[in-house]
């Protein structure tokens, strides 16, 4: 039996590394991609879908995906420390995967902003954690002055090599389906995931021709067909923290979810033109949809996302209810991280437990009020 050793082992041929290139690997991805089953029928969409659930990397998010490749390169070029500003899952890889690389990890998080699972993270993997008074935006001007200055590898999103191992989603989507959905959703944040899984699937389409138009014909990895088209590709933001929506940065992003309050996105050209090229859009949720969204998607396929995740979801079922959808298409709902990520978030939306003596009776009585179909909540 073939062990799984990670997604840059198995997609060594498409990616930028060598036989010489010291791996840095915490067998991330491989993640499942889950039919939904019981959600399609309370939307009344005729259609597949699809959850790639990323929650289920190493870290608990899709930020694993482009960080064995960041890491990977960062040690191959001889770096002995690595950098990053982040509101949590990037923090959380970074951390892990420098302490698998035996090298330090500093991470700039916004004080006061960020899920305390993500939090817990970079500190349980020794990672220098400073925290700052300002926002996202701020940590990502600061790590590329620094970065800049001091011998130490800068991991975020501008990083080329986040966005090729973060391109692997669409790899696996397409192993997992046979060909390319007709769309693919996810949320948007610091953007640089759609541009990723747009460059993924434009490379499976590639046949060392100008047909995907991103490499004039020169395609460095030399890929064969592995689709016959590319989804369209819609982007969704929370509405505080929305700025392709408003044309312009935003200054103040705020919302629930934490791991999209970016209000300066750096992969901004990227992800426009994957959005224009593919024919899709962008379109942008309140907290409450964003948190009815997760709560929905737990309780009908016991799927525990983020709420960050759960933005994908929720301008889902916006599109879906305003017939922008085809009611017969394949759908692929990427969701980012796990919701444990972000518990406080999960508690503060459900019912409480119930109080109740250690006593047979008691705890019988209140499962028969249930199964009557009582509403205790």
């Amino acid at each position: 039996m073939a062990h799984y050793q990670g997604l840059i082992h198995r997609y060594r041929d498409r990616l930028p590394v060598t036989d010489s290139t010291p791996i840095i690997s915490l067998n991330e991805g491989n993640t499942p991609l889950i039919e939904l089953i019981n959600l399609p029928k309370k939307l009344g969409h005729s259609g597949r879908l699809f959850a790639k659930f990323e929650g289920l990397n190493p870290t608990g998010s899709f930020k694993d995906r482009g960080m064995t490749m960041a890491v990977t390169k960062a040690v191959e070029a001889g770096s002995k420390a690595i950098i990053c500003a982040s509101t949590g899952n990037t923090s959380a890889a970074a951390a892990a995967y420098a302490a698998r690389a035996g090298i330090t990890s500093f991470v700039l998080i916004p004080d006061g902003q960020i899920a305390l699972g993500k939090l817990a993270q970079a500190m349980m993997h020794g990672s220098v954690v400073i925290q700052i008074q300002g926002n996202f935006d701020d940590g990502m001007r600061l790590v590329q002055e620094i970065s800049a200055d001091l011998p130490i590898a800068l991991v975020n999103s501008v990083n080329p090599y986040r966005l090729q191992g973060q391109k692997t989603i669409a790899f696996e989507v397409i192993d997992a389906l046979g060909d390319a959905p007709d769309y693919h959703v996810l949320p948007v944040g610091n953007a640089g995931n759609i541009s990723a899984h747009w460059m993924g699937y434009s490379e499976s389409i590639c046949q060392q021709t100008a047909a995907c138009g991103l490499c004039n014909g020169q395609c460095p990895y030399h890929i064969k067909a592995l689709a016959t088209r590319r989804p369209i590709m819609l982007g969704y933001q929370a509405s505080g923290a929305a700025p392709f929506l408003r044309g312009a940065p935003v200054s103040h992003p705020e919302t629930i979810a934490t791991a999209i309050r970016i209000g300066n996105p750096m992969s901004w050209n990227l992800a426009w033109a994957a959005v224009k090229e593919s024919g899709g859009w962008f379109d942008e949720c309140t907290d409450t949809e964003i948190l009815e969204a997760q709560k929905l998607l737990a309780q009908t396929e016991g799927v525990f996302c983020e709420p960050s995740s759960a933005t994908s979801l929720a301008g889902l079922i916006k599109d879906l209810k305003r017939g922008k959808i085809k009611p017969d298409a394949t759908i692929v709902a990427t969701l980012t991280g796990h919701g444990l990520k972000d518990p406080d978030a999960a508690i503060a939306q459900s019912a409480q437990p119930h109080r109740v003596a250690a006593e047979r009776q008691a705890i019988g009585h209140l499962i028969q009020r249930y199964l009557k179909g009582s509403d205790l909540k």
